[in-house]
């Protein structure tokens, strides 16, 4: 029997992989309801166990994490570009076009602040950090524009493996900062409607923050944050490694 079950699992470890990360929605939901009265969103608590699962998993069982554990290989899968591309572009189908020409110029204005914003912070952080080389500094400023930004500038540029990772970590924590804050803050700066959904994933940046936050908020709202907060990932994907490493570089030497 116990064969049965184990070759079920084998075969099917893209459904296994699902299935997990529906238990841990489940739970996240019931911890966010019961424990912390909806405070703390159910998607922060299912992303920050999801880090969790995905730091332990590595240590332990290598650099695939649980995906080296042959019933739960279904995540090398699940975690990969392609479905990550694909939820990218089925929660951007669902916005308005017509909503979305009604943010204009604020919008284009809000994805250029976002950028060279968050870079600014995390070229400030780097330098604190004690960081005092261009490679640093970038990557590490990359990585506050989100944690798929910092390793791709990082790379881009030949930044040492020890600095990308900060910067990924400097991307995981506003991810998560950027959830858990959505809901609370929403009321008091009007995150109602499509046009500030935009301009707000526009500032913010992280794809996955805003649209944890904004699902804790408002789901309506959720395609129209995740668009502009892709947009803003690919046009920082750009300007990191090329502007942004020319202008650090220009600033310290």
């Amino acid at each position: 029997m116990s064969e049965l079950i184990a070759d079920f699992f084998v075969k099917n470890g893209l459904i296994v992989a699902f299935g997990t990360v529906a238990v841990i929605m489940l739970v996240s939901s019931f911890l966010s309801t019961k424990i912390f009265n909806k405070k703390i969103p159910t998607s922060a608590i299912a992303i920050f166990s999801g880090l969790v699962l995905a730091y332990f998993g590595g240590q332990v069982m290598g650099n695939k994490g649980l995906a080296n554990v042959t019933m739960f290989s279904g995540f090398g899968l699940m975690g990969g570009a392609m479905f990550r591309d694909f939820a990218v572009v089925a929660t951007a189908a669902g916005a308005s076009l017509s909503e979305i020409k009604k943010t204009g110029l604020a919008g284009m204005l809000s994805l250029l602040i976002g950028v060279v914003g968050a870079f600014i912070v995390g070229a400030i952080l780097a330098s604190v950090l004690g960081y005092s080389d261009a490679k640093s500094i970038t990557t590490i400023g990359a990585g506050a524009c989100s944690f798929i930004v910092g390793p791709i500038t990082g790379s881009a540029i030949g930044a040492e493996s020890q600095v990308i990772a900060i910067s990924i970590a400097a991307g995981v924590v506003k991810s998560i900062f950027v959830t858990i804050i959505t809901p609370i803050v929403a009321k008091s700066v009007g995150l109602d409607n499509p046009q500030s959904a935009m301009v707000f994933g526009g500032l913010a940046g992280t794809t996955s923050g805003v649209a944890g936050g904004l699902a804790a908020t408002d789901p309506k709202l959720v395609p129209y944050g995740a668009m502009t907060a892709t947009f803003y990932t690919g046009i920082a994907c750009l300007i990191c490694p090329s502007i942004g490493y020319s202008v650090v570089k220009f600033l310290i030497s």
